[in-house]
């Protein structure tokens, strides 16, 4: 089964997303690039609403968003239902967001981050599970 993979960004996260999703589709993902596709100036909120809608509508998605300082497009992200959008700049912090707090979507702060830095960071992303356990009563008292 293809996993199906939703991103999108911000003129300043452009680059880097065109990078991220070469990688990922050597990976096997299916790209749902929701935008933008460019690096011409655009408000991120148009870009992180559709990436969040994938995730709150599919529980089961991952995705990722990317711009200049993550904070932003992290912030749009986790006003939707149901998503737990985490801000990552390292590898450790993307593997904690997923086994601690269930995070579904990462969100990179693109003038922030080198390249491999920020594939490093969503291969652990997406390859670590939730622990479940003492962590589970912990994402239950996120208000939906």
């Amino acid at each position: 089964m293809t996993k199906i993979l939703p991103i999108g960004c911000d003129h300043a996260g452009f680059e880097l997303k065109t990078k991220i999703i070469a990688f990922l589709e050597q990976q096997g993902y299916k790209i749902d690039d929701k935008g933008c596709y460019s690096t011409e100036s655009i408000d991120y909120p148009d870009f992180a609403h559709p990436v969040a809608e994938a995730v709150e509508n599919h529980p089961e998605m991952l995705g990722i968003l990317l711009c200049g300082s993550g904070n932003g497009i992290n912030m749009t992200a986790n006003k939707h239902q149901g998503v737990r959008a985490a801000l990552c700049w390292t590898p450790e912090i993307a593997r904690l967001a997923r086994e601690h707090n269930n995070a579904n979507i990462l969100t990179l702060p693109a003038r922030f981050i080198e390249e491999q830095t920020a594939l490093d960071i969503v291969e652990v992303f997406l390859s670590t599970e939730f622990e479940g356990g003492r962590h589970q009563k912990r994402v239950e008292k996120i208000p939906l």
